[in-house]
Order: C-alpha cells, then sequence, then structure tokens
C-alpha cells in the first residue's frame, strides 16, 4: 500500500503483518515510502520499483483512483487481491456521489465510518466498513492552557470542509491554537511529530473539531485518548462518536461557543468530561478492536 494517509497507517502496520511501501527517491505522493512524524514499527518496509516486481503479494490496498494504474506497472500486470481503503466524504450533489470503483467485482471496498458507506454509491462493489482505530497515546491531559486545540491539515486549501472559516467565530469565544500541515499559513502553529502534537494538544483546556465534511478526523478520535474534552460541529459521523458526557455536539454556533467559554471556565468539568471521552474512545477506537477487523477482512479477502 502506498503511504497517504499518515494516521491511520500509524495504527494499521501495528498489525501482524508486514505492508510494503512504495519508495521513489523525490519521495513524492506516490513514492512516499515510511512516515517521517510518526514512529512506524520495523513490518512497515520500504520498497522500490524493482524490489516490488519481485515480492510475493498477497493483499493490495489501493487509497486513490491512480493507484490501481500503479499497481499495475509495481507489480508487472500482477492483480493480488485487492482493497479499496476509503478515508473520504464523497463531494457533490447528493444523487452523484459515486465511487470510483463503483460497481467493480474485482476489490472490496472499506469505508472507515458506516456515514460514508451510506453516503457513497458504490453500486454493486463489495463493501465493508473498519471504523477507526488508534495507537493509545496514554492520558496526558493536563488542560493548564485556556486555549482550545484545533487540528486541520491544509487549513487554506480545505477552508469550508474543515472549518477554517468558522474559526474567527470560536476564537472570539476563547483563544484557539491551530496545529497541522499549512496551519502557519493562517497563524497557527505548523505541522509537528505525532508525540510532540499530543503533548501540545494535551496542554489545552478543550479540543474544537471545526470540519463540516469529514470522515471522522482521527485527531478528534486521538483528543479524546489523551482526555481532553471536545466540542464539535454536529455533522457526519461526529455525533456518533462523542457521548453527551464527552463534551459536546451541535450545529448551533451559540452553542458550541457557549461550550467552549464553558470548559474553558472549570477546570473540573473539562475534566471529567475529559475522563470521560477517553473511556470512551479506548472502548470504540481501539487498536485490538481495529487490528481485529482488518485481519477478519484480510482472511476473508484472500481466502
Amino acid at each position: 500500500m502506498w503511504h497517504v494517509h499518515g494516521s491511520y497507517q500509524t495504527a494499521l502496520v501495528r498489525g501482524p503483518h508486514d505492508f510494503l511501501l512504495p519508495v521513489l527517491p523525490d519521495r513524492g505522493p506516490d513514492g512516499r515510502g515510511r512516515a517521517r512524524t510518526w514512529d512506524w514499527p520495523a513490518n512497515a518496509i520500504e520498497v522500490t520499483p524493482e524490489q516490488a516486481a519481485d515480492e510475493d503479494v498477497d493483499v493490495l490496498i489501493v487509497q486513490r483512483p491512480h493507484e490501481l494504474e500503479l499497481a499495475e506497472r509495481w507489480l508487472r500486470g500482477r492483480r493480488p487481491p485487492t482493497i479499496y481503503l476509503e478515508h473520504s466524504t464523497p463531494q457533490g450533489r447528493i444523487a452523484e456521489m459515486r465511487h470510483p470503483a463503483a460497481d467493480r467485482d474485482d476489490l472490496t471496498v472499506v469505508h472507515v465510518t458506516h456515514f460514508n458507506a451510506l453516503f457513497w454509491d458504490t453500486g454493486r462493489a463489495p463493501t465493508a466498513v473498519i471504523e477507526h482505530g488508534v495507537v493509545d497515546p496514554g492520558h496526558r491531559y493536563t488542560g493548564d492552557l485556556p486555549h482550545a486545540a484545533v487540528v486541520i491539515n491544509e487549513p487554506v486549501r480545505r477552508n469550508r470542509v474543515a472549518g477554517t472559516d468558522l474559526l474567527p467565530r470560536f476564537r472570539a469565544a476563547i483563544p484557539l491554537d491551530l496545529f497541522g500541515m499549512g496551519a502557519d499559513a493562517v497563524g497557527g502553529v505548523g505541522n509537528l511529530r505525532q508525540d510532540a502534537l499530543h503533548d501540545e494538544m494535551a496542554r489545552r483546556r478543550v479540543y474544537l473539531h471545526p470540519f463540516r465534511w469529514t470522515s471522522l478526523g482521527l485527531s478528534l478520535v486521538e483528543a479524546m485518548h489523551l482526555g481532553m474534552p471536545v466540542v464539535a460541529l454536529g455533522t457526519t459521523a461526529a455525533f456518533e462518536a462523542v457521548p453527551a458526557d464527552a463534551g459536546v455536539v451541535s450545529t448551533r454556533m451559540d452553542d458550541l461557543q457557549g461550550a467552549l467559554r464553558a470548559f474553558n471556565a472549570d477546570p473540573e468539568l473539562a475534566t471529567a468530561a475529559g475522563r470521560a471521552a477517553r473511556a470512551h474512545a479506548r472502548r470504540a477506537f481501539g487498536l485490538e478492536r481495529f487490528l481485529a477487523d482488518w485481519d477478519r477482512l484480510l482472511t476473508e479477502v484472500v481466502r
């Protein structure tokens, strides 16, 4: 599989399998190899095109439409059993949300949320849902800094999708600290290694998830694991991911702003909600369940 979604693959490579990751000299989008800002174990193995051609590959996992053609070249025409791992919510008019792999019977489409499975039109293609799992970073919450943490990668390009345009309205309630790739372009902290990011997030009083249209940001799940209370837009899968005692989920801006103020003003309230968030996240998004789901699917696909 290609290195496309570092946070997701950080959990996936913790399984008992060897993952071959294409690498090219420029380490561009189609040859990043191993992650640079996450810690991956030794079973995440970089392979050049020449090495890939000689490997006995059991399963091909693609995450972008053009990777099917890339795999044909890297594997010299061989097509092992294939999984199309779809991370994203569909874009466009509801009647036109057709998946690139729709109606294909030579692969299985795997969605990361039930919301996505409901909204994507995959036609006759076999499908499965494997909900997110994360490597538990441990309870790190201190909340000593009365700010909200926000994590958005490419906040300028993903403006309305990620809720970047809403940040000034949330900032009117409490100070915000924005992290993520490209965040420095809009006055944020910028990209940090995962461990350092978790430490910085956990210092903030509350986690804000301003996304309008996303599968379910892994940073939200990680914030809950850290023991942070969360305030999230009530869109896509967020309302299922955040129980009532772990934070506030709403589509009303005044409720969301009020929740930020309440958590900021009451450290005991924030701490209690964070404990509930962590307990729920460990049950629902734990690594053991996630890897077991993947093991079952891989066994079915290669059978």
